[in-house]
């Protein structure tokens, strides 16, 4: 259910034809992904902010997407796939390796498959990489864990993508998203640590937030 890296990717419908979209995503586009070999599974999202979609797909790692098999997949794409990718807008597509994982003590393994997804986005200089790390994992994170909504953070080293230039993903997973107005945020968004960081010129963070869509699709060959 879950892999050390994932894809992913935003693609924003047309109105008139989102149920079609919708269709095409959930009976050919990820199946086809979950037919090949490291891929884990796949879960779609909606945006609570705007019209765009969100898929995150869970890989044993990125080399999966150098595989003859995902080629295939890839550029070989079926009439409506192609229509599809062609009429879409707000395309993004990142690809991400997992550094860190921390859970709360309240969430179980199921926590992925948590109601609402809230990815934030960061571009760290390199020579600033090691005190941002211990700032998010030592000081932000279990703050923020300490909401009973909110149940597991996990962080990224973007290795590729588009359109941002960013180098960071932390993927927090939430009950409920009434977690990002809870007094455990606000005191995460507070600390000394975090202000110092702030002042910063490149601390400057891309907020999303999701909710889930649809069950989890597991990959064929698991």
């Amino acid at each position: 259910m879950q892999g050390a890296a994932i894809l992913f990717s935003e693609m924003t419908p047309q109105p008139a034809w989102e149920a079609e979209f919708n269709d095409w995503y959930d009976s050919e586009h990820i199946p086809l992904r979950m037919a090949v070999e490291g891929f884990v599974s796949g879960q779609r999202y909606k945006s609570l902010k705007d019209d765009s979609y969100l898929a995150v797909y869970e890989m044993e790692s990125l080399d999966v997407l150098k595989s003859e098999a995902y080629g295939r997949v890839k550029n070989q794409p079926s009439e409506l796939t192609r229509r599809m990718l062609r009429d879409v807008s707000g395309f993004t597509r990142y690809l991400c390796e997992q550094t860190s994982e921390q859970r709360a003590s309240h969430a179980d393994d199921q926590a992925i498959n948590g109601a609402c997804l809230y990815p934030v986005f960061f571009n760290v200089p390199a020579d600033r990489e090691q005190a941002f790390d211990d700032w998010y994992s030592q000081d932000h994170i279990p703050l923020l864990l300490e909401c009973r909504d909110w149940l597991t953070v996990r962080r990224f080293r973007i290795r590729d993508g588009e359109p941002g230039a960013w180098t960071h993903l932390a993927l927090h997973y939430l009950r409920d998203p009434r977690a990002l107005d809870s007094p455990e945020r606000e005191r995460a968004r507070a600390t000394p640590w975090r202000a110092r960081l702030a002042a910063e010129p490149w601390f400057k963070a891309h907020y999303l937030l999701f909710e889930r869509l649809g069950q989890r699709q597991l990959a064929h060959t698991a």
